[in-house]
């Protein structure tokens, strides 16, 4: 339950989710800071920054008449998909992540402050801004270096050795985490815009790629998505691309948007984050040391670590994940520009023939 549910079940007014940044005030700010920022008092506030698109985002600078807190917060609140992401499973995951408390060991944002109306389908999460600890964001158009995405890699593995194995009766904080199923809401929108994708991607796809149609990609990512149930599962940030990474001074690398979290086998956050945050050439010459590690910096039992053999079989499946969701993606208007979705669609479609995929996952079925 978030703080926000708290207040309201025991009759005080509860903050609520601004309908416009303009309702944004210094007492909003005072309220919201109270618990993270005991004693703080918010003099002035200034919008900095706002986009108003799949989700709702503003950045605000703040000052203080006394006490102290950030300089500049973050606020991420839902937008016009809201319909979607609830289909999808996703509308209120990561705000009840962040509410939770619960420790994430990979850098991430810090959370201020979780606001949910469920009723209205909406949240609002108030976090720090990373760019003022240096973070760097990260797409498609400005890739990783191999030393960074083994720093990913890395921290990924601390989040799923944390979590390795987790369930409702060990980790009851997180007992609404879905594990991964390939639902029929989840398919619906891949196989509405996956065929556009496909068009759209022309010919920088591989024939091996097109010769497939949209219907038959989403076919295979749902035989995909239904082996990620399988044990060892653990906690997935499950969005792990590129464009949801920064990377801090020192090379370290954090991940932003949890909206997808689920329960599931890790290599689907590994082989997302991997093969799209390198360009092709370097995935090619790096994914086998980078997967050994990822196996190395695993703290879990041995009975259940994972061997490599078995580890690459499961990552080179793990291309067909990507290359759907990047396909549809690219066939949709305003999620991402045309320019990174086309990147992230060769990438991960250059990974599923180079790896054969479609062969490593029948292996994975038997």
């Amino acid at each position: 339950m978030s703080s926000a549910e708290i207040s309201a079940s025991e009759g005080l007014a509860p903050l609520l989710v601004p309908a416009d940044w303009a309702e944004v005030t210094p007492a909003w700010f005072t309220a919201v800071l109270a618990e993270s920022c005991p004693g703080a008092v918010v003099e002035d506030v200034v919008l900095v920054a706002r986009d108003d698109g799949t989700n709702r985002r503003a950045r605000f600078d703040l000052t203080y008449a006394a006490g102290s807190g950030p300089d500049r917060v973050f606020l991420k609140a839902e937008g016009v998909h809201r319909a979607v992401h609830a289909r999808n499973g996703n509308l209120f995951n990561e705000p009840d992540l962040f509410a939770s408390g619960v420790p994430l060991p990979v850098d991430h944002p810090r959370s201020y402050k979780v606001i949910i109306d469920r009723p209205g389908l909406d949240y609002l999460i108030v976090m720090e801004d990373v760019t003022r600890r240096g973070g760097d964001p990260r797409d498609s158009t400005r890739p990783m270096t191999v030393d960074q995405v083994a720093n990913g890699l890395r921290g990924l593995a601390r989040l799923h050795s944390r979590y390795w194995e987790f369930s409702a009766a060990t980790e009851p904080d997180l007992a609404w985490v879905q594990t991964w199923a390939p639902t029929e809401g989840f398919q619906a929108g891949l196989r509405t815009y996956t065929p556009r994708g496909l068009e759209r991607g022309g010919d920088r796809l591989p024939g091996a790629v097109t010769a497939h149609d949209g219907d038959a990609h989403v076919d295979i990512w749902a035989r995909y998505v239904a082996t990620l149930d399988r044990e060892p599962v653990t906690l997935l940030h499950a969005d792990a691309h590129i464009g949801n990474t920064y990377v801090l001074p020192g090379d370290e690398v954090g991940f932003l948007d949890w909206q997808v979290v689920r329960r599931g086998a890790w290599p689907q956050d590994v082989g997302y984050f991997l093969v799209g945050s390198l360009t092709v050439e370097d995935r090619r010459a790096a994914e086998t040391d980078l997967i050994k590690e990822y196996l190395t910096a695993l703290d879990v039992p041995d009975a259940t670590r994972p061997a490599f053999d078995d580890a690459w079989l499961q990552y080179r499946a793990s291309a067909a994940y990507g290359l759907t969701i990047w396909l549809s993606t690219l066939g949709t208007d305003g999620y991402q520009s045309q320019e990174i979705s086309l990147n992230l669609a060769e990438r991960y479609a250059a990974a599923y023939v180079e790896l054969e995929s479609e062969s490593a996952l029948a292996a994975l079925e038997r």
